[in-house]
């Protein structure tokens, strides 16, 4: 079990416990890539986890824990109001009609169900910093042809590039669709890097957190 690790996902499982006062029984995770994810949340919050990714490339080990199976973000196979909270990472920013996948993921949502949604920052400076199983060649690499892609003017998802949403982008499209939508990516950030708080404090207080922060993260309720 310990290929299914994942510090990150355990600490956002923390933030979701304290911020969603209803009892999570089912969750759904939207683009679960390989499963370990689902699997995580599966075990911290003690629910039934379903994953769904375009791809079948699951880790035999997280299967285990969660219901993982391909599927399509824009025409999920579920009834409505079936799941008490959905989580989807860094996943939206790779599908054709994100507004579409959000909707679908309303309808599936209950009544009283909550949301966690983060995509990597369009206005980010650097990205893929914090990256597993990355090297730091390739790390290298993506950002330039990032910086390409933006003095070309091509810097967006539609143009085949990783580069999610800026956060006013990101809420705009919560917003049409769900009731409440909060800002998470302080409170991410300041979880994620708890033994730097002297650093994460002066990225909030300064005027450069839009660009620093590589990812942007919401969550709220239907």
């Amino acid at each position: 079990m310990s290929n299914l690790a994942d510090g990150k996902t355990e600490k956002v499982a923390a933030i979701i416990r304290s911020t969603h006062t209803q009892e999570i029984k089912r969750l759904l995770v939207v683009g679960c890539g390989k499963g370990i994810e689902a699997a995580i949340l599966a075990q911290q919050l003690d629910a039934e986890v379903t994953g769904i990714d375009i791809k079948d490339e699951f880790d035999p080990v997280a299967k285990q824990f969660a219901d993982l199976r391909t599927g399509d973000a824009t025409r999920l196979e579920f009834a409505n109001e079936t799941f008490d909270y959905i989580f989807s990472y860094h996943a939206l920013e790779h599908i054709d009609d994100p507004k579409l996948a959000l909707r679908e993921m309303h309808r599936v949502l209950k009544n009283d169900g909550g949301f966690w949604i983060g995509t990597p920052n369009r206005s980010r400076i650097v990205g893929y910093i914090g990256g597993k199983e990355t090297s730091l060649s390739d790390k290298i690499r993506w950002n330039v042809t990032d910086w390409r892609m933006r003095l070309t003017g091509k810097f967006r998802n539609e143009f085949g590039a990783h580069a999610g949403f800026t956060s006013d982008e990101l809420d705009g499209l919560l917003s049409e669709i769900f009731s409440n939508v909060n800002s998470a990516t302080d409170q991410y950030f300041s979880t994620i890097y708890a033994n730097h708080p002297a650093m994460i404090k002066a990225i909030q207080g300064s005027r450069l957190s839009g660009t620093i922060y590589p990812s942007v993260y919401f969550l709220g309720t239907k």
